[in-house]
């Protein structure tokens, strides 16, 4: 599917293990998600996707966080096998 590519969170798979490569945002959104521990090279895992449009539910460092799917957009992983 993603294997050895990039790929945006917001199009994993409920289930799907990836690891943070960048963020494609301002300082501001950087700075807002590394206050949420979602910072490049950690591990991330898509808990759910809400239907049309809804939010990416992520667990990072063991919490939970809901990111918009414009925000999730902006989020490049590199998908686990």
């Amino acid at each position: 599917m993603f294997l050895n590519s990039f790929a945006d969170l917001e199009t994993l798979p409920s289930g799907c293990k990836a690891k943070v490569v960048r963020i494609e945002g301002g300082r501001g959104l950087v700075a807002r998600l590394s206050r949420l521990g979602i910072v490049p090279g950690v591990e991330v895992k898509v808990v759910s996707r809400a239907p049309v449009g809804g939010p990416v539910l992520v667990e990072v460092n063991g919490a939970r966080v809901a990111l918009g799917r414009g925000v999730a957009r902006k989020v490049v992983v590199e998908p686990r096998a």
